[in-house]
This record gives C-alpha cells, structure tokens and sequence, in this order.
C-alpha cells in the first residue's frame, strides 16, 4: 500500500483492520450484518422486463448456509432470510466455466478468491452483455459482466463485498481520511487520500476504507496520478459504504444439501407440473392423441419431457426435435443419445441447409429481424403438425417455455392454442419455475444435461443467433473455431458490402437492425459507424398471386413487402384487428372481422378470407397501412383523431404505434394524409385488388 504525500498513518491504524487472511470460523458478532433485502423503493429503470406473478427473491438458511426456494430449510426446520433479487429474478446456479472467469477476475484483481469452494448463485440483470449479480452465503458479492468494449469478462464488487475481500487483499484499495460525513455517491478529492495500492488504474473499481467503514467505487485517475494531481482534482467516487468488514459462513455446503433442504418443494413443484399435464392430456378431447414434447436439448426441454413421460406413463410420449442445421453438435449428440439411453420416441425434423441458402437475400438475421425462425423451424415443425391434421386432431405439445425468460412469454397460460398453428395446443408445465428451480431438479433427479452449460453458455440453441450473447458468440470461437470462421468470414464480407467496418461485427452490432439505446451509446463510444452506406431498397408491395381459393371454401391472396420491418409493421396493425406479433417465429399475425392477415419478417404477406372481396379487400388495408408507417411524417394529425389516446408517435416503439386498446373505429386512417393519396402511392396494388 503506498501512502499519499503527507499521509503517516498505516491502513491498519486508519481502519482499525487487518489485512490478513482471517482463521476459519471466526465470527465477527459485534459488526452489524448486511441487509438482505433491497429497499422498496429501489429503482427498476432498467429492468428489461417484469413478468406477471413474479417472485423476485429468495430465501437463505443461515445455519445450513444454502440456498431455498421456499422460506422453510428441510434441513434444520428453520425458517430462512428473504433474499430479495434484481427483476426479473431468474436465479441461476453459477456453471464450472462461470466459476472459472470469477476465480480469475478475483485473482487478477485482487490476488485473492475467498469464495473457495462454496455454491455461487448468479440473477441476471440489465446490462450491454452478459451481465450477473454474484450471491454468495447469501450476499450479493458482486456484478460479473462481459465488457463490450474491451471484449472481455470484468468484476465489480459491491459494498458486501468489498467487506468480504478488505481484510484478505491491499489490491486496487484507497484508504480516505476518517469522516463524520455521507460517504455513499460522493466524489472525493486527491487531499482527501491517506493511502491507496499502486495498481489502480482510471475507471478501475476500488475498495474504499475509511475509519470502520467498507465500501467500493471507482477512480477517475490512476495510482500515479493521484500522488501527481492538485489535492482538489476528483479521485474516487464512492459508491455505497457500510459498517465493518465481514467473513463468509464457515459452513460451506454442498450440492446435496441444498437439494436435501429443499426436497419437499422440489417435490411439490413436480407434482403440481405434472398434474398441469394430467389435466389437459387426459380431457375427454385429449384423450386419446399422441403427446409430443418439445425437445430442444436444452435444460428447460430436458425437465419437461422428465415430467411428461412421468405424468403420462401409460402414453404414448414422443420427443420433437426441430434440428435447424445451425445446432451445436454437442445439443445434437446429447438429443440423440439421452433419448437412446432412456427410450424415448424422437422424431427429428431438420431444415437442412436453408438458412445458408436464404441469408445472401435476407442479410445476417437479427434480433429485430428473426426471418430464420421461419425457414429453419417453423416450416419443419409444419411436418408434425400436418400428420395431426390429416388425422383430424390437434397436435398436443409439452413446452418449457417460461415466463421468466423475455417479455413476450411473461403472460403465458398452463396451455393455449398457437395462434401462428391453429391445430397445435401447446402445455406448459413450468411457466412459473425459474432457472434455479430447473436446475434443482435436474439435480434432484440425478439427470444428464447438455455439456454447453458447463462450458460457458447460459442458454442452448442455434450456434448464431442473434439473440445469444456476445460472449457466447466469442466463446463460440474457442470450442469451434470452424463454425465461428464460417459466420464471421460471412458478417465481414456483409458489412463490407454495405460499408461497414470489422468493428462493427466485432462488438456485435449486426444483432440489430434497429440499434437499442445501449448500442447506440456504445458506438459513439467506439467511434464505430453503424449506418450502412448503401442507399436502403425504397418501400414496394407487390401481389405474387392473385385471389385463389382454398380447399375449406376461403380466398388467399399473397404479396411482398419491401422498406418496412417486422416491427414497424407490428406497430399499426391494431387498427385492422387483433395483433399478435412474435419476434420469434419472425411473423405478424391480424385477425379481423372477415379475414386474417399473415406478415412475415422476410416480407411475405397472406391474407385469407371467407370470400374474394374480403381477401382483396383486407390485403389492400394491409399495404395502405404498412406504406402509412412507412410515410409517416410525424405530424400528429391522427394522435388528434383518435378518440381514445391509442397512438404514440416518436415514442420507444419508433416513428408510429398504435396500441392494444385501439377500437379500429378507423378515424386515424381517415385522417392520415399518406393514406388519403394512398391511390397515387399505390396505384398498381389497388388496380390489381380490383378497389377503387
């Protein structure tokens, strides 16, 4: 530790701490324990999404030291401390390659890794990346993030933590002056440093020391610099300090303790996801019809299709895997064999080499423009589908979707119909369970799982998705380095061709073609341009085929739209009908009063009617309304039409939005001056619908 210029007083002595390595199972009675909860009011400005029904905590046995999902520990009888979380709350265990990355930032940082061999948790929370709040003896230690700038993993620690590590460690440390005053938020000026370690670098996160108080912050100049500056020039700022330094629990428990303390809600949760099935397999209507799972190879699949065969034990239960020609060998290899070994039925579907074929025309898929979804897995799962149909039965399918996992599946049922497959009724077992629930159960039941879980990935599907993570792309690059060459030599030849830099793939800005905030934050501070140079294809829709009847008595009619994305599309669909709009499949569904309106996210449009004018008729309100958000200025005249406040107009959801509670009384429409000249803007489409 290097004292200040001036300064006399050894940390020790300024703090009335030591920095040793304390013995195990000394406790520290008198210092105040850390509050395990956050307070009510506690900011959620950046939760990304806050599913219905949520339970956003924990609970903790101090005494067993282990994690609960219920507030009674079946080990000890007691009762355990609420643990509050970040939202959403989707708790994880932390996997050996996590663990790993966490040992290393400590020991580069800190030359020290307390938490030994002790059962981290992880809950995700926003951020630009990979982005965990690291829970230990049910603390929250830290905040493990993947860096977009820098391209790699870094750690800060929080005030708890900085308590845990002070006595074991005098790197990146800064010991201030004692004060009487509000530490926490404040900045802290050169004059106000007694000591400070030589290894701290500008933006680095410090541990702070000031009397009997611990904290953390970050420095806004070097070690060197703090000696060499004015005693007014800013140092630190200071985060959040508390009392007293801390030790972990000198209980360290095991894997098997946590299950065995959590066993009869473990058993509970499986009995009431195993009755969700019962109930909707065994209705008279269901009775009799094949059960398909789901099976993806991915840990939320694996559970569901456990508790399948359990709960239908006298069924017929097959295994569906949708294999997009984009799977991990380890997901396609761990499907293959974990079906063989335990005789489940799989029926494997694959969509070849489509994707490839498809991209040139397409550009890289994103996360905003998910046409993939459609070419790889939906018209693949089409095949199971139409076997149902031409039985005259909808297909039953088991799903793990769960509510914990994005916006869109917040709201999810015990079972509903596919509104995009009207013949499939799809069950979901473990919409209410989080991750930390799936996997005590895949522990409890002693179950194998797919190996790219305790390699680095945090979620298991096609090699490059947009919608992984970046450090998982970059991860992706270290077990298969083949499969990245072929995906990033393809980005690099597309950026190129629309002016785009090497940058501009590296830190992973293709995964949008809508820029979120963060990204666009994120540019600028990269200097990376992120527009594209070529002039954008200019709006067009054009009808492939003309009205045709269907073999249930209604009309079709198809086009293709150019210049408007899926989600500007999604955006004023309401005021046709009904909207369902998922990213997911890459698909904008309308239903209307007399016809049901299909876009696609690779610009394909069906529309279906009860007759032929309904089908004309609803494709051209179809295309006025996509080059309506295509036009728009702006100008406001229809947020003064409306009668119900149902538009935004320059809000989060871009240009144009109408919302869910529009009545589609069409006064908007009438209003727009793009869709009053709408027949000079679009005269072939409306000459081939045979309207005026």
């Amino acid at each position: 530790m290097k004292k200040k210029s001036g300064s006399f007083s050894p940390i020790r002595e300024t703090s009335n701490m030591t920095h040793r390595p304390m013995k195990k199972g000394k406790q520290l009675n008198k210092l105040p324990q850390p509050k395990r909860a956050h307070p009510p009011q506690q900011s959620r400005k950046n939760t990304p999404f806050r599913p219905s029904s949520v339970e956003e905590h924990i609970f903790w046995c101090d005494r067993c030291n282990v994690a609960l999902i219920g507030n009674k520990c079946g080990i000890c009888g007691q009762d355990g401390s609420r643990l509050d979380l970040s939202a959403p709350g989707d708790v994880r265990f932390c996997s050996p390659y996590e663990r790993g990355v966490l040992a290393q930032q400590l020991l580069s940082a800190y030359n020290c890794d307390p938490i030994g061999e002790r059962i981290v948790l992880l809950n995700k929370i926003p951020g630009d990346d990979r982005t965990d709040e690291v829970i230990v003896d049910g603390l929250v230690f830290g905040v493990l993030y993947f860096d977009l700038r820098s391209m790699d993993f870094r750690f800060k620690p929080s005030a708890d933590g900085a308590a845990i590590l002070v006595p074991q460690t005098d790197r990146r440390t800064v010991v201030l002056e004692k004060t009487r005053s509000h530490l926490s938020g404040k900045k802290v000026r050169c004059e106000h440093i007694r000591e400070h370690s030589s290894d701290i670098r500008k933006g680095d996160p410090v541990l702070v020391v000031s009397g009997d108080l611990v904290g953390v912050g970050f420095s806004y100049i070097d070690s060197i610099t703090i000696d060499s500056s004015g005693n007014d020039t800013d140092a630190v700022k200071v985060r959040k300090v508390r009392k007293g330094v801390l030790q972990l629990n000198p209980t360290i428990a095991s894997m098997g303790d946590v299950i065995k303390a959590n066993l009869t809600y473990l058993q509970r949760l499986g009995k009431d996801a195993m009755n969700t099935v019962k109930g909707i397999a065994n209705q008279p209507a269901h009775r009799d019809l094949e059960v398909h799972v789901s099976f993806s190879g991915g840990k939320d699949s694996l559970v569901v299709l456990d508790l399948a065969l359990s709960a239908l034990k006298k069924r017929s239960v097959q295994a569906f895997f949708l294999n997009t020609g984009l799977e991990f060998p380890e997901t396609v290899d761990f499907v293959h064999h974990f079906c063989e070994h335990h005789g489940v039925d799989l029926v494997e579907e694959g969509s070849g080499t489509a994707f490839w074929d498809h991209v040139d025309s397409f550009g890289p898929p994103a996360k905003d423009f998910r046409w993939c979804c459609k070419i790889c897995k939906l018209a693949p799962a089409n095949v199971v589908i139409e076997d149902c149909r031409n039985k005259g039965t909808v297909c039953l399918t088991v799903d793990g979707k769960r509510k914990y996992e994005s916006f869109s599946r917040s709201k999810i049922s015990s079972s509903e119909m596919n509104p995009f497959v009207p013949e499939q009724l799809n069950i979901f077992p473990i919409r209410n369970w989080r991750a930390i629930e799936v996997w005590l159960y895949i522990y409890w039941r002693g179950m194998e799982y797919n190996p790219l879980y305790d390699m680095g990935f945090e979620r298991v599907g096609c090699y490059l998705c947009p919608s992984s993570l970046t450090s998982e792309y970059q991860r992706l690059g270290e077990i298969h380095p083949e499969m990245y060459e072929q995906w990033n030599s393809y980005l690099l030849r597309w950026a190129k061709k629309h002016g785009l830099s090497r940058e501009y793939v590296k830190h992973g800005f293709w995964r949008w073609r809508e820029l979120p905030a963060k990204m666009i934050k994120l540019a600028e501070h990269l200097n990376v341009d992120t527009r594209p140079r070529q002039t954008e294809s200019s709006f067009s829709i054009r009808v492939t085929s003309g009205s045709s009847p269907c073999k249930d008595g209604s009309f079709s009619a198809e086009g293709v739209v150019e210049g408007v994305t899926l989600n500007e599309a999604a955006a004023v669909m309401n005021v046709l009908g009904h909207t369902v709009h998922s990213n997911e499949l890459g698909m904008v569904l309308v239903k209307t009063p007399r016809a049901s309106i299909k876009i696609f996210s690779t610009g394909a449009i069906k529309v279906t009617g009860a007759t032929k004018d309904a089908a004309l008729s609803a494709f051209n309100d179809a295309a006025v309304e996509l080059l309506r958000v295509n036009k728009c200025t702006e100008c406001g005249i229809c947020l003064k039409a409306c009668p119900i406040d149902a538009i935004e107009i320059g809000g989060k959801h871009g240009s144009l939005f109408i919302r869910d509670s529009c009545i589609q009384c069409g006064k908007c429409t009438e209003a727009c001056v793009v869709i009053k000249y709408s027949d000079k803007l679009l005269p072939d489409i409306l000459e081939h619908c045979g309207l005026p």
